[in-house]
């Protein structure tokens, strides 16, 4: 009877806690304050700790400050990720006003090419990039030879920038392109009646409407962009932060405080970045009164806006896939230097990788399961505490798991190594150089990605359900096996996809925490060919193994919740 009116008075659908649920919480609690939250406080700790003394100090940034390298790899970090976000903007705009406002043959496959980048590590697209807009690559020989000058696409910095944005650009593309169709177009039909054309509708009614979508993408694009080690590294850019943190961890020792303070740097960036763009839209009203799917359809372009808009989205995807097209390139070619094209093509560096690199693949696949099957795990766990029980601190874990978004990677490879690099294992081996760190640093690194996907699916699952089989006599463990797990099951498979093809690619903590070759994933494996010319060719080709394994991934999580999506439909029809 208690328990009969302890549900009524908790809200519908929402139980209050029971004893199990509350060790449940505390254990994921426990793992998110090891494996998360005791890393980072880590960094931030040594940052302020005097060395010697150990006492607390700001001499340490204040040394930062002082510092001239320093000081210009901040300001150079923000102008890359600042020059990125508008650069990918030029590329994303295009592409989601056109597709989703005009009646555009290809559309769909526009949008389909427009995601193409995603699906391939940054910094493995930076060496295509140099062979193909280096100042000696393909389009620099063709214009020098037909025009006589050359553009410098990929000196310093600039190198960085234009990698980067064709890179990320899909970000601020698909969450622009979903708040362009999420707005009422009958608006722009009366913006339309009152003389407002062309680029003015764009930019006083349609963008303004869709500004949400775009500050979330780009505002991802800037963290993205600010976080990353690899890609400036393999174009020899150094003076940027998160290459002086990894440069200063590895080559001076983990007593060095600047790595450490320039860790702080990278977190606090990180999250005023996302704060910022929080702000930015706080207090602002962008509802409108119906969908995108009324109101005024889709317009027709006239035969000169068709010519033009063909011909910008034709030079996109030239961007686009060129990476792709310039790696496949590297992993065949025999010679291919100071020349447009290859001077001949081989198979031999695909025969070397599988022979020679078979333990990356091996261990990726590996890491990237068990980092995988960890997040689900968690993430279907937090999903049910948050949205299913009244226990006490719930959303906490949410906000913790959901932290790591804004944790580069760097920073969390430098905190594993201090924190688990003195603890010493019964045989004397260090717990940082064990294998599993790795995979508990990739699965920290995507858990938001399966949490908002497990969320997701148990928000559409109605409580009812649950409610009808605990009144037919099933237990709580019978309940969520056999009517919620299956219900979620679209949504769970997403979240391990997801999180296992971005567990793949990932490389800056994975980089920090690899001690032996035979422990290394695939993307160390990239990372190190890269560095020479020799292993160039090994190195496309373990490239081109990654693009196929995270395209494979990423088709197969579409077709997950599209699937998910038509049984859906189905059963409520």
């Amino acid at each position: 009877m208690t328990a009969a009116i302890d549900f009524r008075r908790a809200p519908p659908g929402v139980r209050l806690a029971t004893t199990g649920q509350g060790l449940l919480a505390a254990g994921i609690a426990l793992f998110l304050a090891l494996f998360l939250v005791v890393p980072v406080v880590t960094v931030i700790y040594v940052a302020f700790t005097e060395k010697g003394s150990g006492g607390f100090t700001l001499v340490n940034f204040l040394d930062f400050a002082r510092t001239d390298l320093f000081i210009t790899s901040l300001w150079n970090s923000i102008y890359v990720s600042a020059m990125t976000v508008i650069l990918a903007s030029v590329f994303a705009l295009p592409l989601a006003y056109l597709t989703t406002r005009f009646e555009f043959r290809g559309a769909g496959i526009v949008q389909l090419l427009g995601f193409l980048p995603l699906i391939m590590p940054p910094f493995a697209g930076a060496v295509a990039m140099q062979l193909l807009f280096g100042r000696n690559g393909t389009v620099n020989l063709l214009l020098d030879d037909y025009f006589g000058f050359k553009i410098p696409f990929m000196e310093g910095l600039n190198g960085v920038i234009f990698t980067q944005a064709v890179h990320y650009f899909p970000f601020i593309l698909i969450n622009l392109s979903a708040a362009l169709r999420n707005i009422d177009r009958a608006m722009e039909e009366a913006a339309q009646n009152l003389g407002c054309q062309g680029l003015r509708l764009f930019r006083r009614i349609v963008f303004p409407l869709a500004m949400p979508g775009y500050v979330a993408g780009a505002s991802l694009v800037f963290v993205k962009v600010f976080d990353d080690l690899a890609t400036p590294l393999l174009l020899n850019v150094k003076d940027m932060l998160a290459p002086q943190a990894y440069l200063r961890i590895t080559a001076i020792g983990l007593a060095d405080p600047m790595g450490y303070v320039i860790s702080v740097v990278l977190i606090v960036v990180s999250v005023a970045v996302i704060g910022v763009a929080a702000l930015a839209m706080k207090g602002k009203d962008y509802a409108t009164v119906q969908r995108g799917g009324g109101g005024l359809a889709r317009r027709k372009l006239d035969r000169v806006g068709s010519i033009a808009a063909y011909g910008v989205v034709a030079l996109i995807l030239f961007l686009v896939i060129a990476p792709h097209v310039g790696l496949f390139l590297l992993s065949v070619a025999t010679v291919w230097s100071f020349s447009p094209l290859p001077d001949g093509y081989t198979l031999a560096y695909y025969e070397r990788v599988f022979v020679e690199s078979g333990v990356f693949i091996k261990n990726t696949l590996l890491y990237a399961t068990l980092a995988g099957l960890i997040d689900v795990v968690l993430g279907v766990t937090i999903a049910y505490l948050v949205l299913r029980t009244k226990l006490p601190g719930r959303h906490w874990l949410d906000w913790t798991a959901s932290a790591a978004l804004a944790i580069p990677g760097v920073v969390l490879g430098i905190g594993y190594l201090r924190t688990f690099f003195g603890v010493q294992l019964p045989d004397g081996t260090s717990l940082a150089s064990l294998w599993i760190m790795i995979v508990l640093a990739l699965a920290i690194r995507r858990l938001p990605y399966a949490l908002r996907a497990c969320y997701a699916a148990l928000q559409q699952v109605s409580a009812s359900l649950e409610e009808a089989a605990e009144n037919l006599g099933a237990n709580k463990f019978r309940t969520v096996k056999r009517i919620i797990m299956p219900l979620m099951m679209g949504g769970i498979l997403a979240g391990f996809i997801t999180s296992f093809a971005t567990a793949a690619v990932e490389l800056s903590a994975t980089l920090m925490l690899v001690q032996k070759t035979s422990d290394a994933p695939l993307a160390y494996g990239l990372y190190v060919f890269m560095q020479s010319p020799a292993g160039r060719g090994p190195g496309a080709a373990l490239g081109i193994i990654a693009v196929a394994l995270v395209a494979i991934c990423s088709l197969l999580s579409n077709w997950v919740i599209e699937r998910n999506q038509k049984m859906r439909g189905a059963h409520r029809a």
